[in-house]
């Protein structure tokens, strides 16, 4: 019997550790039969129908088991903290699947754009500690974005590039994949506007502990060396109540900011909201026109005083982002870790979220990555597809469930969608069923049957991306037609990014995934990691790998509770 991974209980977790500990000191491989995520095994030439669709060629990686990785190729799982309950506290929004849609009932397509990435390193977290993710845990779009992508830059004018490529679904042979891509001009760092930076940090009990406040240090010091002498930056703490640690400081004063930092110390309860209001105070008192006005919260979440519920605080970061300053969060933290409400907190405050579960993790969106989280080239990104009735019957969206607009709001400049900073780059994917192919969907008995007049024939669906310059004024709209051409061998980054949205889709339910295993999605990866300049795309195959592992393990214990 095989279960989807959305069936396996956290209860089996001691089990599964143990299970990888002997794996990596005896060299032990899980059977190939016991990973599958839905149903046993494909045949042969099913497994080839599938990794060759997407180009992948040799079939033997896809046919047969490849051994868990050992634990030391991972990050070290931490200690656990004192007074530490295995009831796990942790906040996740349960969203739904997008439909599928009938493109004779609802040809448009209507999304906000979404750069997020926090869901990707929260899962690794939980995947590196011997946990399978809640299915929560899981946005397929931020762990697709989580990769960076060779888009074009942009060529006329606009701040960014659009790119589009049509390829074979590796799990389904009817349905295709559209990738949408989307490239925002890159700025180095030292020509940045000047920036005015607010330091918040969750000072409360429960970040006193080694992936809360001592991480929070240490991130905090690696962007302090990124600070210009025309930068300014506030610390301010919040526990039972909050304070200022730091007035506005010039960026060239690095000793006496990192001193402020070296100084902060956890405990007391959690007033988060006294201490965002506190800090937009001090963002508008050192505010910079024309510059880059933002507050980076660093937290797990866990707010306990004043106002906690989540509506009144996302309600409260709404009302901020009028005056010109942003809020970016980052989330720190284990067991208690409200990651729904660290993510709609950004959204809501016009920033971006990101999970940091290490210093390479930080060293990634606060150095390598500065430009694209501080400063914004383009605001309220909607994104619109109109597919070709003559061309696509059916089609659903991977991911964005929570960014999904309705069809008139994409031309409501009033409506708030996403924000792309610097050199971000911005994935959406579709599945679709071309014409005359098996879809999901049964057919009316009384449709519609008269002949379509789809104009070019040639195009598969028209893109339409709205945006907004940062100092605002009206929305400019960029148009593309897709062309249905499936000429050439598939790129290595949408035969990676469809190997990102398996895996994301097989840790919740797998619905659409089918025999898809992860041993295929595995293989996927592993042929498409390209030049892999930050060693990304190794490190998730060996995420696969580890999954793969612990859902072996839980689904022996599993099967030993029942005897």
């Amino acid at each position: 019997m095989s279960l989807p991974l959305h069936f396996l209980r956290p209860a089996a977790q001691g089990f599964a550790a143990g299970l990888l500990l002997a794996m990596a000191g005896c060299g032990a491989s899980p059977s190939p039969d016991a990973t599958s995520v839905v149903t046993p095994a494909p045949a042969p030439a099913q497994s080839e129908l599938k990794t060759e669709a997407l180009g992948l060629g040799d079939t033997s990686m896809a046919k047969r088991a490849v051994r868990a990785a050992p634990l030391a190729t991972f990050a070290p799982m931490p200690e656990s903290p004192a007074g530490y309950q295995e009831e796990q506290r942790e906040h996740y929004q349960a969203l739904a699947d997008n439909p599928i849609h009938s493109v004779a009932e609802t040809p448009v397509s209507t999304f906000s754009a979404d750069v997020d990435t926090g869901a990707y390193a929260n899962v690794r977290r939980l995947l590196n500690q011997g946990r399978l993710p809640p299915e929560g845990a899981v946005r397929l779009e931020e762990m697709v974005n989580y990769f960076p992508y060779d888009y074009a830059l942009p060529r006329d004018g606009s701040p960014f590039g659009v790119t589009t490529e049509l390829a074979p679904s590796p799990w389904n042979p009817h349905t295709r994949l559209l990738r949408i891509g989307i490239k925002a001009s890159d700025r180095a760092v030292a020509e940045l506007p000047p920036a005015n930076l607010v330091f918040l940090v969750d000072v409360s009990g429960s970040m006193d502990r080694r992936e809360g406040l001592p991480l929070v240090k240490s991130t905090l010091k690696l962007l302090v060396d990124q600070l210009r002498d025309q930068d300014r930056v506030s610390l301010l703490v919040y526990a039972g109540e909050s304070r200022v640690v730091l007035e506005p400081t010039s960026g060239k004063d690095k000793a006496k900011i990192r001193t402020a930092i070296d100084q902060l110390s956890a405990g007391g309860s959690t007033a988060g909201a006294s201490g965002i209001e506190l800090a937009y105070q001090m963002a508008r008192q050192a505010y910079i026109r024309n510059g880059i006005n933002r507050i980076l919260l660093a937290t797990d979440g866990d707010f306990n005083v004043g106002i906690s519920d989540f509506d009144s605080l996302k309600q409260m970061a709404a009302d901020k982002r009028k005056s010109g300053v942003s809020l970016t969060t980052l989330g720190f933290g284990v067991d208690n870790y409200n990651e729904h409400l660290m993510e709609q907190l950004a959204d809501a405050g016009d920033g971006n979220y990101a999970y940091i579960d290490n210093l390479r993790e930080a060293r990634k969106v606060l150095v390598d990555q500065l430009g694209s989280t501080l400063a914004v080239v383009a605001k309220n990104v909607k994104l619109q597809v109109e597919f070709n009735p003559a061309q696509v019957s059916e089609y659903r969206l991977l991911g964005y469930e929570n960014r999904a607009l309705k069809r008139e709001d994409f031309s409501n400049d009033k409506v708030d969608a996403g924000e792309i900073g610097a050199g971000h780059t911005v994935t959406a994917l579709y599945e679709i069923v071309p014409k005359g192919e098996k879809g999901w969907l049964e057919p009316l008995r009384y449709g519609q049957s008269t002949a379509v007049n789809a104009g070019s024939s040639g195009e598969l669906a028209m893109l339409r991306v709205r945006y907004q310059l940062p100092e605002g004024g009206n929305s400019r709209l960029i148009e593309r037609p897709i062309v249905s051409s499936l000429e050439g061998k598939t790129s290595d980054d949408l035969r990676f990014a469809a190997a990102v949205a398996a895996f994301s889709q097989q840790l919740k339910d797998g619905r659409y995934t089918g025999s898809f295993s992860l041993q295929d999605t595995e293989a996927l990866a592993r042929g498409a990691r390209g030049e892999d300049r930050f060693g990304l795309r190794a490190e998730f195959v060996q995420l696969v790998e580890l999954a793969r592992s612990l859902q072996t393990s839980e689904h022996q214990a599993l099967i030993g509770e029942t005897h």
